[in-house]
């Protein structure tokens, strides 16, 4: 079984025809979004008191440009809840105990509000930065909350510390930072200050305002208040980052589609008129985009909460860029090459299963993703928590897998089609391994059946194609695998047969 009657009660599945009867029990509303009454927003862009020109200010609907001393004003209307900067390239990103900082909530009693920004100019390029992916902290209670704080946090900290104390380091979460806990955003702020680097955050659906609304439009109300805008954009070295909300909540309790609105499509399309065509663009959102989920489990259609349903929209205004889809969710890992120039990378979790174990649904150990960016050049590899970088396979030995029990078992988690992974047996090498889909080994032994995990029993194993098998002689003695990425890094592991 894929997953249990929980995890499909995360998204909606099923024809959009169904849409209907869901939406009759729809929850009571909650404010209301009527008052366009023009207001105007202006102020100015500074760094040292010296204003600075070019730089992007939105209200979330419309974008305009700094002049030359650093002004804007923009006309806007009371729906609006934010001013906000991207922050251009060449300067550092603003924080409040790390969390990121590039807007202000827009204060409707008059009709002008003056908004000013304050940037602080790098000392040196940044070209050359990293970042990393949080997808899927994912707390729902004490226990959880301490286990980010006390080793997710702790080792993206000494990670960080390896790179030098002059790295240029930024992060993201990708989305359910919560469980539907909202007093828990204090724990997940908390683990974002210890890691020391500036954070940017995504809204997943765990992190949205599901019950007493009646509508998208009031679902990230909590979110706003936390951590502002569900959608925006920012700048470092030569890369352009965008942050898009993808949850889509339909009016009934804890329903939501993967889903683009209009508003936000429209303002992409004025934000990246900003940026050349060409450049490199990631873009940060918590429902993939796209996924191998439908093949590898032979549905007849996709999970609408499982995937973005209007993604083909998405793609034709990204099409002059070379572009970099990051998301979580799904609580496996995959990277989806769409085209030569679109590749998504949908990330292992924060989390593992629920923090009921170290291991995601398909094997991927709980982690992080890792960027490192050099001008246009992205290189990346998967972090799991507690491990060394070099960690990216496991070998599980012969027999471990039933259907393919004379067979050894690697399940290499950051694989894509440009990685190599090929077997020693006793030392020599015998060629490349057969790639196949199927069950983690131990995800099977760690979830499989309704009474394990014992913290939340409805997790399952996830059927995954990141698996690789070769059988060996009757007498060898010992099997390498040997994974060389598509950069060129080379991981081994052995095992006694």
């Amino acid at each position: 079984m894929f997953r249990r009657d929980f995890l499909k009660n995360m998204g909606l599945l099923g024809a959009v025809a169904s849409l209907p009867t869901v939406l009759v029990n729809a929850a009571t509303t909650k404010g209301s979004l009527n008052d366009i009454a023009a207001i105007t927003l202006k102020g100015r862009v500074l760094e040292q008191g010296k204003g600075v020109g070019g730089v992007a200010v939105t209200d979330g609907i419309n974008i305009v440009l700094t002049d030359t001393k650093g002004n804007y004003q923009l006309l806007s209307n009371k729906t609006a809840q934010f001013v906000y900067i991207s922050t251009p390239s060449g300067y550092k990103i603003e924080h409040i105990d790390w969390v990121a900082s590039f807007y202000k909530p827009i204060e409707k009693s008059g009709a002008v509000f003056n908004a000013d920004f304050n940037l602080t100019k790098l000392t040196k390029s940044d070209h050359k930065h990293q970042f990393v992916v949080w997808a899927d902290p994912q707390i729902q209670s004490r226990s959880d909350a301490d286990q980010l704080l006390n080793t997710s946090a702790p080792d993206l900290r000494e990670l960080v510390k390896n790179y030098g104390e002059d790295a240029l380091f930024h992060g993201i979460g990708c989305g359910d930072l919560v469980f539907d806990r909202f007093e828990l955003f204090a724990d997940y702020k908390k683990a974002v200050a210890i890691s020391g680097i500036p954070f940017f955050q995504v809204l997943g659906n765990h992190d949205m305002d599901l019950e007493g609304v009646r509508s998208d439009e009031q679902s990230s109300a909590t979110f706003k208040q936390q951590f502002g805008p569900t959608y925006y954009s920012f700048n470092r070295g030569k890369i352009h980052y965008v942050v898009l909300d993808d949850v889509f909540f339909v009016g009934a309790k804890k329903k939501y589609i993967g889903y683009i609105t209009e508003n936000q499509l429209s303002w992409l399309e004025q934000d990246l008129k900003n940026v050349p065509h060409g450049s490199t663009v990631m873009v940060a959102l918590h429902i993939p985009t796209d996924s191998g989920d439908k093949r590898r489990n032979g549905l007849m259609e996709e999970s609408m909460g499982g995937v973005v349903v209007n993604r083909q929209q998405l793609y034709n205004i990204l099409e002059p860029y070379n572009v970099h889809i990051l998301s979580g969710h799904t609580h496996w890992n995959e990277h989806v090459i769409v085209n030569d120039k679109l590749m998504e990378h949908n990330h292992g979790t924060v989390c593992g299963a629920w923090w009921s174990g170290p291991f995601c649904g398909d094997g991927t150990p709980n982690g992080y993703g890792v960027y490192e960016v050099d001008g246009d050049n992205v290189k990346w590899y998967y972090k799991s928590t507690g491990k060394s970088k070099d960690y990216q396979l496991m070998v599980h030995a012969k027999g471990a897998y039933k259907e393919y029990a004379d067979s050894i078992m690697a399940n290499v988690w950051n694989w894509d089609p440009k990685w190599k992974i090929e077997w020693l047996e006793d030392g020599v090498l015998k060629g490349e391994m057969q790639r196949i889909t199927g069950y983690d080994p131990l995800t099977v032994e760690l979830y499989q059946g309704p009474a394990i995990p014992a913290y939340h029993k409805w997790v399952e194993p996830i059927k995954t194609d990141h698996l690789f098998i070769a059988t060996p002689s009757s007498g060898a003695k010992s099997i390498t695998v040997r994974a060389t990425d598509r950069f060129g890094n080379v991981y081994e592991q052995t095992a006694q047969v």
